[in-house]
């Protein structure tokens, strides 16, 4: 079997929110001394996002508006068989990926952005304002907005803003205006250029820029693509397909990876499979693939610490390496975050899922063999999960092994094709730009 569709009768009619079978009770976010960030949630947030991020109901009806706007931008989304990397790796491992490339904006960012655009449209607002790395999630909230008849504002992290100028052009056409983070089109902003005129940007800055203007306006919500708890839980699309798919090829996985930045696409693939984990149900590997430049979870503390660079969130229980931390400018702009979606986090703290971090050339590297062998050019970030897949797939050619390893392909490369030209002309740098 090359591929599993699914019909769209059987695209999933609820989310599933991991909370209620946590190993152990997630930290709940705090307030920072003398700050009382968390009263200003309900004038970031729509209210139908905050009873979701707070919510600990197993089931959360997906609304029929959304289901309907899912069905039109692809959903349910194929699995396919990998079957030419087997041949090409001589493995008798047995490769899937789930391919999230297949919407509009080439990954699976529309997934939540949709939702999140639904019940900020429902609330009244007017306007989304948001940060966006790589452009994925810009690209997604765009569309979303553009969808449901809002405004959408993109702070864009500047060297990605540099290094993705068609990201830019895709935001645009669907009506989004953008602008390079730090900008002067916020207190913070300008606090950072004052500091440092050429500051190639982070995510955390970008955030920080994208809440302020939120704040300031009434008719305006925040909208955030990763980390949060109501982002993964509209995710779990991915991870509730994936496990149909399954089972009409009659499999089971034994390892399941995805890339990490925030943790969202690998967060909504494995959280439908965690529960059976932990009931002793289910004996898979969940791998958590992340840069070298960025190492969360591989080299970051677990500690609360704030979701922004100028601490306008409030704290919450991660792996971090610390809010001002600004990462080197490697082209997988959507992994170039410092913390962790809770969730997640608290996961890999108990053991239940393992994280790795791979080098940029070999991340690229695997892109290429990827592409040769399945036709499909993966975006950086999701080479990440591609590299871990193949270093597993190899292990078994050693040992005999016939596993079943299951990657998230989370978007497509067509738009990073500049890393890809750096890679294969031999100028990419290893991992510090």
């Amino acid at each position: 079997m090359n591929k599993i569709i699914l019909d769209e009768k059987e695209l999933p009619k609820k989310w599933y929110n991991i909370n209620s079978d946590l190993p152990v009770p997630l930290p709940e976010p705090k307030n920072p001394e003398e700050k009382d960030n968390i009263s200003k949630l309900p004038q970031m947030f729509s209210s139908g996002v905050l009873e979701q991020e707070m919510s600990m109901e197993r089931w959360i009806k997906i609304p029929k508006e959304i289901r309907e706007i899912y069905k039109r931008i692809g959903r349910p989304t194929p699995l396919f068989r990998a079957k030419g990397l087997e041949k090409m790796l001589d493995t008798p491992a047995r490769i899937y990926y789930k391919r999230e490339d297949y919407s509009p904006t080439g990954s699976h960012k529309l997934n939540t952005a949709i939702a999140q655009a639904y019940y900020a449209k429902k609330d009244g607002a007017e306007r989304l304002t948001t940060e966006t790395g790589a452009g994925q999630w810009g690209s997604a909230l765009s569309l979303a907005c553009s969808l449901m008849g809002l405004e959408c504002k993109v702070y864009m992290v500047r060297v990605s803003y540099n290094q993705k100028p068609y990201r830019k052009t895709i935001m645009q056409i669907y009506g989004a205006e953008i602008v390079p983070s730090p900008s002067t089109d916020t207190e913070f902003g300008r606090k950072i250029l004052k500091e440092n005129p050429e500051h190639p940007g982070s995510l955390g800055i970008a955030i920080s820029e994208a809440i302020e203007e939120a704040l300031q306006n009434e008719k305006a919500y925040y909208s955030l693509g990763s980390v949060l708890n109501h982002v993964l839980l509209h995710q779990t699309v991915i991870g509730l397909e994936l496990k149909k798919q399954l089972e009409i090829a009659e499999e089971t996985p034994d390892i399941m990876i995805g890339c990490v930045g925030g943790g969202s696409n690998f967060g909504g693939t494995i959280l439908p499979f965690v529960k059976d984990k932990i009931d002793g149900k289910l004996d898979c590997e969940f791998i958590a693939s992340e840069p070298v430049a960025c190492p969360t979870l591989t080299q970051g503390e677990y500690r609360y610490d704030y979701g922004d660079t100028a601490g306008m969130t409030p704290l919450l229980k991660m792996y971090t390496l610390g809010h001002d931390f600004i990462p080197p400018s490697v082209h997988a702009g959507g992994l170039r975050y410092h913390g962790m979606a809770p969730q997640i986090a608290l996961l890999v703290k108990e053991k239940i899922v393992k994280a790795r971090a791979v080098s940029q050339k070999s991340v690229f590297e695997s892109g290429v063999t990827f592409a040769k062998a399945e036709g499909v050019i993966p975006a950086p970030e999701t080479c990440h999960a591609i590299k871990v897949a193949i270093d597993e797939a190899k292990k078994c050619k050693k040992t005999g092994e016939e596993k079943t390893i299951v990657i998230n392909f989370s978007g497509h490369g067509l738009l990073d094709l500049q890393g890809y030209e750096d890679y294969l002309t031999g100028t990419l740098p290893e991992n510090n730009k």
